[in-house]
This record gives C-alpha cells, sequence and structure tokens, in this order.
C-alpha cells in the first residue's frame, strides 16, 4: 500500500506508525490505488464563513452563521456552529435557537467569487479538465498530468492544496477517486482540510450500507419512493433486479443501479453551460402589497443581471419565484423572444409574472432567474430596440464603476427604497 505525506509530500509503502518518515507529520493519506487515480473533487471547508474569519480574526473562536435575517436561512456556517446543529439551509430562527451565541454576517458574494477565481485559477493551472459546480467546488481531471507535474495526481493534489492555503488563507478537502460521483463523497469525508480516497475495489462495500439519499438525483420526494419500494439503503439498490428498477423508475432507476455499484462514466466538462442564474430575499414581514413586493424584486433583478454579464451569458426564460407564509412555493416562467442579459428586460418579464399573482395574498419570499442560457450574442440588444441597447450600455458603465469603487458605488433609488429597516 502506498502513502503519502501532505506536508512534506513523501511517497512510499505506508508505515507501521501513522506518522510520515520523513518529517513526522500525522498528515498521511495511504490506499492501494492512491496512485492510480486521477479523478478528484474540490471542496471548500465552510467556504463563506472561512472567508469572514480569515478577514475578521476576531472571530476565530466564535460560532459564524452566514445568512439571512430573522425570517432567512442559514447559508453557511463554520465548524464550530456545526457542533451546536447548525446546517446549511436551517431557518435562520432555529440556527439561533441551537447556537445563541453564534455571529451572523451578512453573505458577500463579492468577495466570495474573487477568492473562487482564485482557488479555481490555480486548479486550472494543473489542467484544463476543471468542471466547477458552484463558487466554492469543482471536479477535476488529471489524467496524463504526470509526467507534465512529475508526480502522480494526488502528490499533485496534495501540492494544490498547500498552494491555495498559501495564496488565499482558506482551506479546501480534497476526494480522489476512479470517478465523479466517488470523487465528491470522497471530499466530505475528512473535514477540513481533508484528503480522502475511494478506490475502485472497495466502491461497492463502501456504498452498500449508506442510505439511498446520497445518491444524486435523489431527493425528498425520491427517497420516500425508494423507500416504499423496500430499498433503504444503497446496497438495497445494488442487490434489485434491474428490470425492476426500470419498471419502477425508468431511466433513473438503471442509472441508480449504476451508482449503487459505483458507476459513473460522466467525464469532466469544463464546457458545461451554467443551468440558471438567481436571486432571493426572504422579508422580515409577509409582504401582500404589490408595489412593496415590485420594489423586493428591483434590486434582485439588478443582481441576476449583473451576474449574467460577467459570466458573458444571456437568459432566454425569466422564472419568478414567490413562497406564501404556510411555505407553498409558487414558480412562474416567461420565455423572451431573445435571450437578453439587461435588469431592465429581467424586471419587465418579472414584473408582469408577479402581477398576475399578487392578488392580495401575502408572501415570505421572492426571488428572480435566468434560465435557459448561453452566450450573450451581439445581436440581442439591436432585437429588442433603442432601449434595450441603451440599458445594456447603462449597465455595463455601472459594472465598471462599481468594480472600481466597490458595490455601493452606484444604487437606484428604487433599491434604497426597497431596503428593510432589518436587513434580511
Amino acid at each position: 500500500m502506498k502513502a503519502l505525506c501532505r506536508d512534506c509530500l513523501w511517497t512510499g509503502p505506508a508505515p507501521g506508525a501513522r506518522r510520515c518518515p520523513s518529517c513526522g507529520s500525522p498528515r498521511l493519506v495511504a490506499h492501494g490505488e492512491l496512485m492510480d487515480l486521477s479523478m478528484a473533487h474540490l471542496d471548500c471547508d465552510a467556504f463563506y464563513a472561512s472567508v469572514e474569519k480569515r478577514d475578521r480574526p476576531e472571530l476565530r473562536d466564535r460560532p459564524v452563521i452566514v445568512g439571512g435575517g430573522v425570517r432567512g436561512v442559514v447559508t453557511t456556517c463554520c465548524y464550530m456552529a456545526r457542533v451546536y446543529g447548525v446546517r446549511s439551509a436551517m431557518p435562520m430562527f432555529k440556527a439561533l435557537a441551537a447556537c445563541p451565541q453564534a455571529v451572523v454576517i451578512k453573505p458577500d458574494f463579492t468577495k466570495y467569487r474573487t477568492e473562487s477565481r482564485i482557488i479555481m485559477g490555480l486548479m486550472a493551472e494543473l489542467t484544463p479538465l476543471v468542471q466547477p459546480l458552484s463558487l466554492d467546488e469543482a471536479w477535476m481531471d488529471l489524467s496524463g498530468t504526470e509526467r507534465l507535474h512529475g508526480a502522480p495526481p494526488a502528490v499533485t493534489l496534495a501540492r494544490l492544496q498547500g498552494r491555495i492555503e498559501a495564496a488565499t488563507g482558506l482551506t479546501v478537502s480534497i476526494g480522489l477517486a476512479p470517478n465523479k460521483f466517488l470523487a465528491k463523497i470522497a471530499s466530505d469525508l475528512d473535514k477540513p482540510r481533508g484528503f480522502s480516497v475511494i478506490g475502485a475495489a472497495e466502491s461497492a462495500s463502501f456504498l452498500a450500507p449508506r442510505p439511498v439519499g446520497l445518491l444524486p438525483g435523489v431527493g425528498p420526494a425520491m427517497v420516500k419512493s425508494l423507500e416504499a419500494a423496500g430499498l433503504r439503503t444503497i446496497g438495497d439498490i445494488a442487490r434489485a433486479e434491474q428490470k425492476d428498477l426500470a419498471r419502477r423508475f425508468g431511466a433513473h432507476g438503471l442509472r441508480l443501479y449504476d451508482l449503487a455499484h459505483g458507476r459513473d462514466t460522466r467525464p469532466v466538462d469544463p464546457d458545461q453551460t451554467r443551468k440558471g442564474i438567481s436571486a432571493e430575499t426572504t422579508f422580515n414581514t409577509d409582504l401582500a402589497d404589490y408595489d412593496a413586493l415590485e420594489d423586493r424584486l428591483a434590486p434582485l433583478c439588478e443582481r441576476v443581471a449583473r451576474q449574467a454579464r460577467a459570466a458573458g451569458v444571456s437568459g432566454r426564460v425569466v422564472t419568478l419565484k414567490l413562497k406564501t407564509p404556510d411555505f407553498r412555493l409558487l414558480t412562474r416562467r416567461k420565455a423572451l423572444a431573445v435571450p437578453t442579459q439587461t435588469a431592465r428586460t429581467l424586471f419587465a418579464a418579472g414584473r408582469e409574472l408577479l402581477r398576475r399573482e399578487a392578488d392580495g395574498r401575502s408572501f415570505r419570499l421572492i426571488g428572480i432567474g435566468m434560465a435557459e442560457l448561453g452566450p450573450a450574442g451581439a445581436g440581442e440588444a439591436d432585437f429588442f430596440g433603442e432601449g434595450e441597447e441603451k440599458a445594456l450600455t447603462e449597465e455595463r458603465t455601472a459594472d465598471a464603476i462599481r468594480a472600481r469603487f466597490g458595490p455601493e458605488a452606484i444604487t437606484s433609488g428604487r433599491a434604497l427604497r426597497s431596503k428593510p429597516r432589518v436587513q434580511d
């Protein structure tokens, strides 16, 4: 069995003691397939909270929650807060009940995107096959890079962990495996600063006792359907008859059968298009007034449009999201004649959708998004006419000013009016 020290990068036969024979570090990785695997998943450790703790050293020993006000949800939290039971997507009131001493910080996505670009850039220096899943995680395929970097992928990845920590002050965890599915699972096994390996030989036995909800594409509704069929663990799916899975669940059932056996043939696709861009906000008190809802919609449209322009994409479909006080979710869509990347057109379409729903009912959340994304085209503004072309020019100018002087350098009157007295 081969071993790797993540501190001094020593490699050799796994020692009897659990320390590096060269430097004495306990940060050893040992596995029979360690030097043969090349598919990796990199996941930043409590990314948003870690950025905030790095920038505010006085919070080092405090539980930190990144998220929105009393009626919002937890975006992420540090590991100290997780000890108290705080989790991502948890309602804020529950998080604060579990950990009342936590410091709550509103997300600063401009700052997080900056750190993400640095990390993704360091990854791209090692291989062109990098597929981001979000700001803080990505798959990498290091096949064929051993000669280029003078080391097997495992050593290259250990070196990358150190480079990221030195460049950003942030830590990441890495999963190394034969495919994307197993690599993503592995990266979550030993957080923070982890490096875990799942080999092909052990994949079926590793997966067998784990719940079906671990499989990608299996949400709460699918879990209930699988459990109703007597399939509670991944091992249950692996032992099932393929024809029975196909009869009950169609092509998805066959896909789950492959995953349950540790099989995943998906390649790392650096050109995979983003499915959508969206933003939402939860109100401190329910809103029913149309004008008030419209005021909260406008800054969300500006945020989504800025992200689209920054990514060089435009959207053909506008989606409106509303949530009622009893947590019932409403989504409405409108297809555009031509894709857009301006807040002007996004707001016009979103306002039209909102008008149909704002019939006196109260809502606790509103969101707006773009779907069916593609590369922004030069002729799109021409199709919409002079107003769209002017809006695109003005919004790009505002982007440049914010990039130079900060996100608050330009703020619309409507955005100021929409700000709640207590931040959400």
